[in-house]
C-alpha cells in the first residue's frame, strides 16, 4: 500500500501524535511506502508472489490432500457426511484464525486465543448466566461470551499499544491468567448447557449446511470486506508494514493496534459460542492449542508474520488444509503426535517459502 492511499482515507480530525495532521506531511516523497512492500516482479515470479498465485498454490495443496484422502481412506473420506464433518470441525478455529489474520497483519501476535475461548465459554455457562438466559433468552449467553472475549482483547490491546509491552509477553500473560480464571470459575468442572433452544439453533442446519459452517462463512466474508475494502483494513496493513511511516501519515497507530486485539477477542467470543453449541458444555479445557492452529493457518495462508501483508481467503484455505490433514490422519488411525509433527513441518516450510518469495520480490 502506498502512503498517498492512506492519506486519502484519513479523516480530517485524525491528528498525528506529534500534533500535526496527516495532511501536513508529503508522504509521497518521504521515506518508503506505508505498506513497506517493494514493487512486484513480473512474469511467473510476480504471479506466484501475488495473491492469486499464493491462493492457487493453496488450492492445489488442498486438492492433493483430498486425493490422498480418497486413496488412503476411500469412501469414508469421500462421503458427503465426512465433508460436512471437516467443515464443521474447521469452523471454530476458522473464526479465530480470521481474527488472528488482522492482528498478524498489524505486526502483532496473540498466544492467548485458546484461553480466551475457554474463559468465554465458562463465563457464558455459569449458573448465574444460564439462569438469566432462562428468564429472558439464550441470547444472553451469546452476549456474555462476546463481552468476555472483547474485554480480554481490550486488556491485551491496552497493554501492548499503550503499555508498550511486547505482544508475545502480554498475550502469554493473558494465556495464563485467562486459563487460570476459567478453572477457578468452573472449579475444574464441566458446565452443561441446559437451554435446549440454544443447542437446537446453533446445532441445526440450513439447506443441509450446518449453522456453524454458515457462521464461519459470514465471519470470513465480513473479515475479507473489512481487510480489503475499508479504511480500517488499509490502516491495519499500513501499521504492520511500517509503523513509523503510518504514524507520519496521520494514523493513530496505538489506537488501531488496540482495535485489532479487541477484534480478535470478539472473534474468540464467537468461537466460544460455536464450541459451546458443538459440545453442549463450557469448560476450562476448551481452546487448547488454538493459538498454534490459528497461527499455522494464517501463516500457511500467506500472511507475513512480520506484518504488512495478509489475506483472509488464504487463511480460510489454510484452515481447510489443516482440518483436512487432521481428518485424513484420523481416518488412517495415525496418532495425534504424528499430526503435531506434520503441522510443525508444514509451518516451517511455509515460513521458509515466504522468506524465499520475499527475497525474490526484493531483487
Amino acid at each position: 500500500m502506498s502512503a498517498d492511499v492512506t492519506k486519502v482515507d484519513q479523516t480530517p480530525g485524525d491528528q498525528a501524535p506529534d500534533g500535526g495532521t496527516g495532511g501536513g506531511h508529503d508522504t509521497s516523497t518521504q521515506g518508503p511506502p506505508v505498506g513497506g512492500a517493494p514493487a512486484r516482479a513480473g512474469g511467473i515470479a510476480g504471479f506466484l508472489g501475488g495473491p492469486l498465485g499464493r491462493n492457487a498454490g493453496l488450492v492445489v495443496a488442498l486438492v492433493l490432500l483430498i486425493i490422498v484422502g480418497i486413496i488412503t481412506a476411500g469412501d469414508r473420506f469421500a462421503s458427503p457426511e465426512n465433508a460436512l464433518t471437516i467443515l464443521r470441525l474447521g469452523s471454530v478455529i476458522g473464526v479465530v484464525s480470521v481474527g488472528m489474520t488482522f492482528v498478524i497483519c498489524g505486526g502483532g501476535i496473540d498466544l492467548s486465543v485458546g484461553a480466551i475461548v475457554a474463559l468465554s465459554s465458562v463465563w457464558a455457562t455459569t449458573v448465574a448466566t444460564q439462569t438469566l438466559a432462562a428468564d429472558f433468552h439464550w441470547i444472553v449467553m451469546v452476549f456474555a461470551a462476546l463481552a468476555v472475549g472483547g474485554v480480554c482483547g481490550l486488556v491485551n490491546g491496552v497493554l501492548i499499544a499503550y503499555g508498550r509491552i511486547a505482544p508475545f509477553i502480554a498475550t502469554l500473560a493473558m494465556l495464563a491468567a485467562a486459563r487460570g480464571l476459567a478453572e477457578i470459575i468452573a472449579k475444574r468442572r464441566t458446565q452443561i448447557i441446559r437451554d435446549r433452544d440454544f443447542i437446537t439453533f446453533f446445532g441445526g442446519s440450513v439447506l443441509g449446511i450446518p449453522v456453524l459452517v454458515i457462521l464461519f462463512a459470514i465471519v470470513a466474508v465480513v473479515g475479507w470486506i473489512l481487510l480489503n475494502r475499508t479504511t480500517f483494513g488499509r490502516r491495519t496493513l499500513a501499521i504492520g508494514g511500517n509503523p513509523e511511516a503510518a504514524r507520519l501519515a496521520g494514523i493513530r497507530v496505538q489506537r488501531q493496534t488496540m482495535y485489532l486485539y479487541i477484534l480478535l477477542g470478539i472473534a474468540c467470543g464467537i468461537a466460544a459460542v460455536m464450541i459451546m453449541a458443538r459440545t453442549t458444555t463450557g469448560t476450562s479445557t476448551h481452546g487448547t492449542l488454538y493459538e498454534l492452529d490459528a497461527i499455522a493457518a494464517v501463516v500457511i495462508g500467506g500472511t507475513l508474520l512480520s506484518g504488512g501483508r495478509g489475506t483472509v481467503v488464504g487463511t480460510v484455505l489454510g484452515v481447510l488444509i489443516f482440518t483436512t490433514l487432521t481428518n485424513v490422519f484420523t481416518l488412517n488411525n495415525l496418532d495425534t503426535s504424528t499430526q503435531a509433527v506434520a503441522k510443525g513441518a508444514i509451518i516451517v516450510a511455509a515460513v521458509l517459502l515466504q522468506q524465499r518469495v520475499s527475497r525474490t520480490r526484493s531483487t
